[in-house]
């Protein structure tokens, strides 16, 4: 088998964490399966891999719909067997709404993207790595992963939930030779998102944001490490920011 693929879940903003990591991975030689809910979006990161000479091919996908995740891994089952090199799950709605205002729908919504489409990414991960006894399976995590605040309930839970998925199959399968990985980003990311929040952007001063291209290395560095040294879970902050 000559051909490696990546999957990465939950592509928007060309200047956002998912992107990044797209073109990082993709800069490796990895085929990324670039997967979204935005086609315009994830096909112009898929371009510009190609562009730069790597390669990449856009899926659009909804990470809460059971069929679209299983129709994203049937892509790269495709190539062949033993393709799936790693799989990135980046999906996440980081909204908040005051608890006695919040609605179940919006409860819900916000469970079944960071915590739902979680379970669903790691299940056909796994179905397809364990057999293989290798691959690597990274969780985008964040602050609200260790801790609640108001007003953010609905998104604490769902990240929380997706930690533990991550910690579950980790136990499961990294015996299989399988590596299961949390990352937390504990802090704002200097990206499209927080670009147009120019005082608040300001008021961290210089370095006050994580850097997407130094997330994207940690990344690369947890899929390479040896088996005797993985690391579960890590976490990544501003040296300025509090914790």
């Amino acid at each position: 088998m000559s051909e490696r693929a990546a999957i990465v879940v939950g592509v928007g903003a060309e200047a956002g964490l998912g992107a990044r990591l797209c073109e990082r991975f993709g800069r490796e030689g990895l085929h990324v399966f670039v997967a979204g809910r935005t086609t315009e979006r994830i096909e112009r990161v898929a371009g510009g891999i190609r562009k730069a000479g790597g390669q990449a091919t856009a899926v659009p996908t909804d990470t809460t719909s059971e069929a679209d995740v299983v129709r994203l891994f049937e892509r790269v089952d495709a190539i062949g067997p033993g393709a799936l090199d790693v799989v990135i799950f980046n999906a996440g709605n980081n909204q908040m709404q005051p608890f006695v205002e919040m609605e179940a729908a919006f409860f819900e919504d916000t469970w079944r993207v960071a915590c739902f489409g979680g379970f669903l990414v790691g299940r056909e991960a796994a179905r397809r790595m364990a057999p293989q006894a290798r691959g690597t399976v990274l969780f985008t995590g964040a602050s609200a992963s260790l801790r609640g605040k108001p007003p953010f309930a609905a998104f604490a839970s769902a990240k929380a939930g997706l930690r533990a998925i991550a910690q579950s199959m980790a136990r499961e399968f990294g015996p299989r030779g399988v590596h299961v990985a949390h990352v937390i980003v504990d802090g704002g990311i200097a990206g499209e998102r927080l670009a147009r929040f120019t005082e608040f952007v300001k008021a961290k001063g210089e370095d006050g944001l994580l850097d997407l291209d130094a997330i994207a290395d940690t990344y690369w560095m947890l899929h390479g490490q040896h088996r005797t040294a993985w690391t579960h879970e890590l976490d990544l902050r501003p040296f300025k920011e509090p914790f």
